[in-house]
C-alpha cells in the first residue's frame, strides 16, 4: 500500500480538485499538499480558504504547461505523489475552441509526466511514488441501450474534449510501459455536488430554475448519464492512490443512470419544494425548452465499477436522491459563490492576492 507524503494536486481549485483537497486535508493530516492551479475561469482559490495558511498546504498559481515551474515544484517539495485533475473539461467549449483543450489536456499532461520521470527515475523516489491521472468515461465513446463501459472497452472519443483526454490517458500509460513510471488512470462518470462551475448541466439547471430562466435541453433530452457524487469520486481516487495497482486503470461510477430530462424534472420538482415559488406561480417544469442537439452528442454512458469494488473495497455511499437535494441546498445557501462564478469577480480577487510564482 502506498504511503502518501508530498502530494501535488493539479487543478485543485476546480470542482473535483477542491473536493479532493478538502477531503485529503482531513484524512491525510501528515501529508504535504501542494495545489497547482492556473486559476482560469473555473478555478477559485477561495474554495480552499478553510485550509489556507495551514502548515501542510501550499498553493502555487501557475500553468501545468510551464515545465520550469512544474519541475521546480517537484524539486522544492520532494513530490512523490501526483493527482492530476487539471483539464479543460466542457464539451461545448471544446467544440467552439479545441486548441486550448489540446494544449492543456495533452501538453499539460506531458509536462507533468516528464517532470515526474526526471524527478523519480533512477532514484529512491520511484519506490512508493504514484502518478494518478484523472480521466473520464467519455473516452470510451457512446453506448447503445445496453452494456457498460469496462476498463478494457476500446477507446472511441467523439468530441475534441474526449479525444484530448484519451490522448493524455495513452501518455500516462505509455510512460509506465516505457519508463516504469508508477502511473494509474481513473475514468469516472458524470460528477455532481458542491463547487461545480455553473456551465455544467446540474448547476446550470438549478440556478436557471431558481431565477425563472429557460432550461435548455439538447435534442429530446433522452441522453443517458451515470451520476456520481463528487465525494464518492474523491474517496475512489484516494482508494486507488493507496491501494491501486500501478499501470492499472479503474472505472469509478455509481450506477445512477438517468436521462437528462429526468434529471431536470427532478431538479424542478425539488426547487418547487425548497425555493421560493416563481413569480408566475407555475411549476418550474414549465421552464423546460428543447433546443437543437450539439454535434457528436453521445447517447449513453454507463460505468461498470466492479473492478474498484472488488479490488479496493470502494462503494458509492451517497444516495442519489439525497445527493441531488443536498447539491441544490448548497447552491441555494451560497449565493455569493454563485455570483462570483458568474461575473468572474473571483478571478480578479485571486489575481490581486496571488500573482504567478
Amino acid at each position: 500500500m502506498a504511503v502518501l507524503r508530498h502530494i501535488l494536486v493539479t487543478g485543485g481549485c476546480g470542482f473535483i480538485g477542491t473536493n479532493f483537497i478538502l477531503m485529503a486535508a482531513k484524512l491525510l493530516p501528515g501529508a504535504k499538499i501542494v495545489c497547482l492551479d492556473k486559476l482560469t475561469y473555473a478555478g477559485n482559490l477561495k474554495n480552499l480558504h478553510s485550509i489556507e495558511g495551514q502548515e501542510h498546504f501550499r498553493f502555487v498559481r501557475g500553468d501545468i504547461c510551464d515545465a520550469q515551474l512544474v519541475e521546480g515544484i517537484f524539486v522544492q517539495e520532494g513530490i512523490d505523489t501526483v493527482v492530476h485533475f487539471a483539464a479543460e473539461s466542457h464539451v461545448d467549449r471544446s467544440i467552439d475552441g479545441p486548441a486550448e483543450f489540446m494544449r492543456t489536456n495533452i501538453m499539460g499532461s506531458f509536462t507533468l509526466l516528464e517532470a515526474a520521470r526526471k524527478h523519480w527515475l533512477d532514484s529512491d523516489r520511484m519506490k512508493g511514488a504514484r502518478f494518478l491521472h484523472v480521466s473520464t468515461d467519455e473516452v470510451y465513446g457512446s453506448l447503445g441501450d445496453t452494456g457498460l463501459f469496462t476498463e478494457t472497452t476500446p477507446y472511441d472519443p467523439r468530441s475534441p474534449y474526449s479525444a484530448s483526454k484519451a490522448s493524455s490517458d495513452h501518455l500516462a500509460s505509455a510512460y509506465h510501459h516505457t519508463y516504469g513510471l508508477p502511473s494509474l488512470i481513473t475514468n469516472c462518470s458524470n460528477n455532481y455536488g458542491p463547487y461545480q462551475f455553473p456551465e455544467k448541466l446540474l448547476p446550470l439547471m438549478i440556478l436557471n430554475a431558481c431565477e425563472g430562466k429557460p432550461l435548455p435541453i439538447y435534442g429530446d433530452g433522452k441522453n443517458v448519464r451515470d451520476w456520481l457524487h463528487v465525494a464518492d469520486h474523491c474517496r475512489g481516487i484516494a482508494a486507488c492512490l493507496t491501494g491501486g495497482r500501478v499501470s492499472e486503470r479503474y472505472n469509478i461510477g455509481a450506477g445512477n443512470e438517468r436521462t437528462n430530462i429526468e434529471i431536470v424534472r427532478m431538479i424542478c420538482d425539488l426547487l418547487d419544494e425548497l425555493a421560493e415559488p416563481l413569480a408566475s406561480n407555475e411549476p418550474r417544469r414549465s421552464l423546460i425548452r428543447f433546443v437543437a442537439d450539439r454535434p457528436g452528442h453521445d447517447k449513453r454512458y454507463a460505468i461498470d465499477a466492479s473492478k474498484i469494488k472488488g479490488e479496493l473495497g470502494w462503494e458509492p455511499s451517497v444516495d442519489f436522491a439525497e445527493g441531488i437535494r443536498d447539491t441544490i441546498r448548497w447552491y441555494l445557501d451560497n449565493p455569493e459563490w454563485v455570483k462570483a462564478a458568474r461575473d468572474g469577480s473571483w478571478r480578479e480577487d485571486c489575481g490581486k492576492e496571488h500573482p504567478a510564482v
